[in-house]
């Protein structure tokens, strides 16, 4: 026998990863060529009605309460794909829905309550499908071919930017000159072109069944933790929980001023931080009445939501870019050919070079100077970029606010920054919730990812709250800058004070590995 008759056989790509991948990239042009034109629309149409000051303001608001709803519904999509309808179906159902949506954004441009609809359905679809999509492409692999999984999963992040770069571009142009039924309506098309994509490889997948009725999952573990007494002790995580309910009541006395979506959402961060903080600290109470591995799971899953709540000021940073970046580039010397929303195609090209570029280059480098890029340490590297990228933004909106005519070029160094931010937190994200997810959890933790996303623009809204308070201005104005650099300073400092947190934390963390068997 040769040696070539005993090596492993090569490990293929399986066949069915394209039709996921090309379904991502059309679904992403459609969800980024509504959402980047969102702000100019609001601004020079649909809240025509308010006064031209408060324009601005109540844009942020909606464009970030929208994306609020995005990142939050995925917990409705990995419960849904966990128990119920499987990862297939679920996509596949919701993908629906989010054509539905589209068309009504199409449908109902002067519509205030029409449109409204539209982007609710929008969020329902997209946010819906999140988890289960990037979970999905991780069951398509197992131990034999998962270090494919790694590569497939950043050429999933890279095909979803080609499809925002296109979008970003093209978007805006259609806006301007053709109005904005076509200009909503494009996605929409494309959103259908995705779902069939996704429908087409339906008989090479592999669909793992859901976990219904798990008698073991992660909630009943955690009441168990909670509820369990211990001879001598006492309950210090029930007290936790409790005192994290009672402040998730609170929350809603801020309804008048935070509005419902702001005021709910701190509402289920209280509850959600209560509950898993409450737990952690009782878990071990609950073996003997849940298998260890269920238990180790759950503990696995708590300490990676501490992880994701680390993440967050950096998305409050990131998706700004849709809105307080815009109304910057607004007040920008452009050519005329340009919209200062195309700015945004900027991101997606970026990202698109970033990748390779690190894969290539950059990794290879620091592995041979002894430095391994883990997971962790790339995401404590781009918090820390996004907080460059913000101080260079706020200089640029001193020097706006000074008078000078400042190009909007300048735009490109923050972008610059904050994309590779991205590209080391987002995509790397991606992968790393997949691979610390037990098996009964996959599409569940995938969803608490994307729920850093609405927390961090939860943040944006309060923020966006606090500089309409009179004192909260009055200080502002003391210290001699603009409330928009200033909001812009504040962000940076936020966002280094959250890459100190995870830096420590990523020294304690100890990585697991749920992938399936071969």
């Amino acid at each position: 026998m040769t040696a070539s008759d005993t090596a492993a056989p090569p490990v293929r790509l399986p066949r069915q990863i394209p039709y996921i991948v090309g379904n991502e990239g059309c679904e992403r042009f459609s969800f980024y060529g509504m959402r980047n034109i969102l702000t100019p629309f609001l601004l020079t149409s649909l809240l025509m009605y308010l006064p031209e000051a408060e324009r601005p303001g109540a844009a942020k608001d909606v464009f970030h309460t929208f994306v609020i709803g995005v990142y939050f519904f995925p917990l409705l999509g990995g419960w849904l794909a966990d128990r119920w309808l499987g990862k297939y179906r679920t996509v596949l159902w919701l993908s629906l829905l989010y054509c539905v949506g589209h068309a009504f954004l199409a449908i109902f441009e002067h519509s205030v309550a029409g449109f409204y609809t539209g982007l609710a359905l929008i969020a329902l679809g997209a946010g819906g499908i999140k988890p289960c999509v990037s979970a999905f492409v991780g069951d398509q692999f197992d131990e034999s071919n998962r270090k494919l999984a790694k590569v497939v999963f950043d050429a999933f992040y890279w095909m979803i930017n080609v499809g925002s770069f296109f979008a970003s571009l093209l978007m805006p142009y259609f806006l301007r000159h053709y109005g904005a039924a076509v200009a909503f309506g494009i996605p929409g098309v494309l959103m259908f072109v995705a779902t069939a994509v996704f429908w087409s490889g339906r008989r090479h997948y592999v669909m793992l069944p859901p976990t219904q009725g798990d008698p073991h999952g992660f909630l009943k573990v955690v009441c168990t933790a909670l509820f369990a007494q211990a001879p001598g002790q006492g309950r210090p995580g029930l007290v936790v929980a409790c005192v994290a309910l009672v402040l998730a009541v609170a929350a809603f006395a801020l309804v008048p001023s935070l509005g419902v979506v702001a005021s709910f959402c701190l509402a289920f961060v209280c509850v959600l931080g209560g509950l898993g903080i409450g737990a952690r600290m009782q878990l071990e109470r609950a073996r003997g009445r849940h298998p260890d591995d269920a238990i180790d799971a759950v503990g696995a899953v708590l300490r990676v939501l501490l992880v994701f709540a680390l993440v967050t000021p950096f998305w409050s940073l990131f998706d700004q870019k849709a809105s307080t970046w815009v109304l910057q580039a607004n007040t920008m010397a452009a050519p005329e050919w340009l919209h200062p929303a195309q700015m945004q195609a900027v991101n997606p090209a970026l990202v698109l070079l970033f990748i390779p570029f690190n894969n290539l280059v950059v990794f290879p480098l620091l592995r041979r100077a002894g430095i391994e890029p883990t997971a962790l340490r790339r995401m404590t590297t781009g918090i820390v970029l996004s907080a460059v990228a913000w101080v260079i933004v706020g200089a640029i909106q001193l020097a706006i606010d000074g008078g000078d005519a400042v190009s909007i070029a300048w735009q490109l160094v923050p972008y610059s920054f904050l994309t590779m931010g991205e590209v080391l937190v987002s995509a790397t994200g991606l992968e790393f919730a997949y691979s610390q997810a037990p098996p009964s959890m996959k599409g569940t933790l995938m969803s608490f990812w994307t729920l850093s996303v609405t927390v961090g623009n939860l943040w944006v809204l309060l923020a966006n709250a606090g500089v309409r308070n009179d004192a909260v201005l009055s200080g502002i104005a003391s210290t001699g800058i603009g409330s928009a650099a200033f909001q812009m300073f504040f962000f940076a400092a936020f966002a280094a004070l959250a890459a100190l947190a995870f830096g420590l934390y990523a020294r304690r963390y100890r990585e697991v590995d749920y992938y399936r068997p071969a």
